[in-house]
């Protein structure tokens, strides 16, 4: 039947079709997860351990002199995003303050949404897509870029410093998979050889968990706004960080695959509100908004990535 062939045709197609089949799956059958329980329940809700696996899998291949690669690629994406958040989030801060846009198209819409939006990259997505389109060093990179999680750069990109700490322990936690990757790749051809095999494998079985985690009537809900949102994310941050990636070197790959939301972005919010009050009022439309990028930009980075490695003439490691 030819379905790999068939999926391959299709930009990203490894990570955007069993995505979707999962977000699908989750919008009609929402507790379909919880009914089969067991190895099904496993599968839709298993994102963080068959991330954990690409990890210690993809760790496995970069060798320890890539390191002062990874702190220069991952350091110069965590930045330019941050950066592009908190210019972007100035700017909307002339025209909307704390406040949000009550009446009209935009009603809904305020900087605390856009600066959630834009601040957290999703990294599994990020991850899968340098997996197949980057090299090995550059999936690494994230370990340094998931600094992003979180409220805190959130609330330095509204002006709430000191208002959050940083848990390092999850900072280590983040990179300790990939760091055991790296040594028994090191340490090891066999074991390099071995566990690298996992890594393409992977990748649909973790973007089908990532979309069972996704409700695609939450893009129905926050409306064409929170799509339009999720293109601006794209659009503007993949800009942003494409250009900051070629100028260290890059293809702009690395930089398209990091313009997205992170799924625990729809948190921040209430998160951030529950450090400063004044943001209460706008946290419902915020986290549906944020919700909505989570979904639009898993699908668009996915295809726009795809679209791009093909024109510069890059060709998917998977197929």
């Amino acid at each position: 039947m030819r379905i790999k062939a068939t999926i391959d045709r299709i930009p990203g197609g490894m990570m955007i079709v069993p995505l979707i089949l999962g977000a699908i799956l989750t919008t009609l059958f929402p507790t379909m997860g919880k009914t089969f329980g067991s190895f099904t329940g496993a599968l839709m809700t298993g994102s963080l351990p068959i991330l954990a696996v690409f990890y210690v899998c993809m760790g496995s291949t970069i060798n320890f002199k890539a390191t002062p690669y990874i702190l220069k690629k991952g350091g110069t994406l965590l930045g330019t995003k941050i950066l592009t958040a908190i210019i972007v989030g100035f700017v909307a801060a002339k025209f909307l303050g704390n406040g949000m846009i009550t009446e009209g198209f935009f009603a809904g819409i305020s900087v605390l949404a856009i600066v959630a939006a834009m601040n957290d990259t999703n990294g599994g997505l990020y991850m899968a897509l340098m997996g197949q389109f980057g090299k090995k060093e550059d999936v690494g990179a994230y370990s340094v870029m998931s600094l992003e999680s979180g409220p805190f750069f959130t609330m330095i990109s509204l002006g709430v410093a000191g208002l959050a700490a940083f848990p390092w322990q999850t900072f280590v936690g983040a990179i300790l998979p990939l760091i055991v990757g790296m040594i028994l790749g090191n340490l090891d051809k066999d074991m390099r050889e071995f566990l690298s095999k996992a890594v393409p494998v992977l990748v649909p079985f973790f973007a089908f968990a990532l979309g069972a985690g996704l409700n695609l009537q939450t893009v129905w809900k926050a409306g064409f706004l929170g799509v339009l949102l999720g293109v601006a994310v794209v659009a503007i941050t993949g800009i942003t960080l494409a250009l900051t990636d070629r100028l260290i070197g890059g293809n702009g790959i690395a930089g398209l695959s990091a313009a997205s939301t992170a799924g625990n972005a729809a948190g921040v919010p209430a998160a951030v509100a529950a450090a400063n009050a004044v943001y209460a009022p706008l946290v419902p439309s915020a986290t549906a908004l944020v919700a909505s990028c989570v979904i639009v930009t898993a699908i668009l980075v996915p295809i726009v990535t795809a679209w791009y490695a093909k024109r510069i003439g890059v060709k998917s490691q998977i197929n």
